[in-house]
């Protein structure tokens, strides 16, 4: 019995350990988008929150990574935590995101993939940090 209450304690204290991700791996094609919207920009540290965005300028760079330009001299680049959305990116199919409070967009909120045509949800995933790129 003792052994596992062992088992369990220690099963808790590794899931409350946190392990850097490793950079996410791009097709050819989302390394040159991700090239091409920070480009002349400097990379900031991470954030929590978006402060304002506009969905119309949201560009999917690939299934881990999401762009908001939220003005002529800040994008802010969404790193989807746990492997990313997967599908995100394929026609028809689209990101579908609630925000709760009003404090915008943030680490934490769930995304669901959605395909259009069908009406249905495909899955869902989670936002990690923002990393603001903003012009010198």
């Amino acid at each position: 019995m003792r052994g596992i209450s062992l088992l369990l304690a220690a099963a808790v204290i590794g899931s409350c350990a946190t392990a850097s991700s490793p950079p996410p791996v791009r097709s050819a094609q989302g390394a040159a988008d991700f090239a091409r919207l920070t480009a002349d920009r400097v990379a900031q540290p991470p954030v929590a929150c978006l402060p304002t965005y506009n969905t119309n300028d949201q560009t999917i760079i690939d299934e881990q990574t999401i762009a908001y330009r939220v003005d002529a001299n800040r994008i802010y680049i969404a790193h989807m935590q746990d492997g990313g959305c997967p599908g995100l990116g394929r026609v028809n199919y689209t990101l579908v995101t609630k925000t709760f409070g009003g404090t915008g967009l943030c680490r934490g909120d769930i995304a669901q993939i959605a395909d259009i045509p069908n009406h249905i949800t495909l899955g869902s995933c989670v936002f990690g940090d923002f990393t603001p790129y903003v012009k010198p």
